[in-house]
């Protein structure tokens, strides 16, 4: 299968979760997966991966929950978080929404919380965050 990450995404040393959810999840790997779109406006590809996520739901394997709100600064949409847990680990959904919900400005902890939700190794953390601000103090440097 052809790899779809960015370049500087498959030098990781390891694989991100993007698009590996549902193989992580069923062996187990993997607690928390977390998918957001507008409403009405989700790409088919989506709508097919998670119509493969659902087959697991209704197996009793996977834990579904939706959430659907107005967007902020366009109130005649609407956004879905979609989020998919092991059973055992519905927590993290409350967890999650709470840590997206917090009115303070991304930081580097919440980054990690993020991460630990959804299932990284602290040392995959790590290794994000400390790339992931030289990336950034990068771009800022010589541009896009």
């Amino acid at each position: 299968m052809l790899d779809m990450h960015p370049e500087w995404l498959r030098q990781l040393p390891y694989l991100v979760h993007t698009n590996r959810e549902l193989g992580l999840m069923l062996r187990g790997a993997k607690p928390l997966a977390y998918f957001m779109d507008i409403v009405g406006r989700e790409p088919d590809v989506c709508v097919r991966y998670w119509r493969m996520f659902d087959r697991h739901v209704d197996l009793g394997r996977l834990i579904r929950r939706e959430v659907i709100e107005p967007c902020p600064d366009l109130p005649q949409l609407e956004y879905r978080m979609l989020f998919y847990s092991l059973p055992g680990h519905e927590w993290r959904v409350d967890a999650m929404l709470a840590l997206l919900k917090e009115p303070e400005a991304w930081s580097d902890g919440r980054e990690r919380r993020f991460g630990e939700l959804l299932g990284y190794e602290d040392w995959q953390i790590d290794y994000w965050l400390t790339h992931r601000r030289l990336r950034t103090d990068a771009q800022s440097v010589i541009g896009p």
